[in-house]
């Protein structure tokens, strides 16, 4: 086969396996989705019906079939909704593509450049949830909630933190009470001991959905 040939050849199959990658999924490719519906402080709907999840963030539930209402929850909807409702976002990923529930694991940046994982965080209206192998943000992620958090912004500003013991694991970056089986199948290599929630969110580590919601009392 003449050089000329084997160039285009080459040219025809590169092309043909961009189109594979970009068309019928969701790729890097420098392209903006708009988005359709706001669920939430850290889900969105895409205008082909593709639900989002931001990843490295959790935002306070809205009152829905499968949630109860928390503190916040609907104000962090509504701020999520006035940075990308009918807008256009491009998507950015990590190791892990798809949650437990077949949604697509996404940063999500406005052409401007704004980072709104990182927003909702930066304006206390979520929280950092550490999950590996998705880590690209971390450390982002962590410095706007410290700062945040000393500021007292959004949920901040109201959080009861009455003095009690919280067992962290260093591995899942989860902080539990002392009564919650998990907190007692730590290894004790992992545990990390806290004396109240704000110092555990402080440090990185996001609450167990079960022990401490079930024992919350209008607070984070």
């Amino acid at each position: 086969m003449r050089l000329t040939d084997r160039i285009c050849c080459n040219i025809i199959v590169t092309g043909f396996l961009f189109i594979l990658l970009c068309s019928g999924s969701y790729g890097e490719c420098s392209e903006f989705y708009e988005v359709r519906w706001v669920d939430d402080g850290d889900t969105i709907v895409l205008s082909d019906g593709g639900r989002i999840r931001y990843i490295g963030i959790n935002a306070p539930e809205v009152k829905s079939k499968y949630s109860k209402a928390e503190p916040f929850g609907d104000e962090a909807r509504e701020l999520n909704r006035g940075l990308v409702y009918l807008k256009k976002i491009r998507l950015e990923f990590d190791n892990e593509k798809y949650d437990q529930y077949n949604r697509l694991l996404a940063y999500v940046f406005l052409p401007d450049g704004t980072f709104i994982n990182n927003a909702m965080i930066a304006a206390g209206y979520a929280y950092c949830l550490p999950r590996k192998p998705n880590a690209k943000y971390e450390k982002l992620f962590l410095k706007s909630q410290q700062n945040a958090l000393i500021s007292n912004k959004g949920m901040w500003q109201s959080m009861n933190d009455e003095p009690g013991k919280y067992i962290g694991n260093s591995r899942s970056k989860r902080f539990h009470l002392k009564s919650c089986p998990f907190a007692g199948k730590i290894d004790k290599n992992g545990i990390k001991i806290y004396k109240g929630k704000r110092d555990a969110y402080r440090d990185g580590y996001a609450p167990c959905k079960k022990c401490l919601n079930e024992n919350s009392q209008g607070d984070l």
